[in-house]
């Protein structure tokens, strides 16, 4: 059976914050959008893997405070990845 792929993903801006704690994944994630911003960048992809969810629930929780993020979602062929669109 053919995995079917998202193809905006194929070209997308990757972080992946694997290995970093909590405060050193949300600097990371708010210097890699400010970076994304100046390019006028509207999709990216945060890796954070699936693990405990530490990282996971970190991101989403920024995220959801950033005003430059206008949405964001859990990508639906690997949820240790989080989608997201900035405004």
């Amino acid at each position: 059976m053919r995995k079917n792929i998202d193809p905006f993903l194929y070209n997308a801006h990757f972080l992946d914050i694997h290995g970093y704690d909590r405060n050193g994944a949300v600097a990371m994630i708010k210097n890699f959008i400010d970076n994304e911003e100046r390019i006028e960048n509207k999709k990216i992809v945060i890796v954070h893997g699936k693990g405990e969810g530490i990282l996971k629930k970190a991101t989403h929780e920024y995220l959801k405070t950033d005003k430059r993020v206008e949405e964001y979602k859990l990508d639906i062929f690997n949820d240790g990845q989080t989608i997201v669109i900035l405004k």
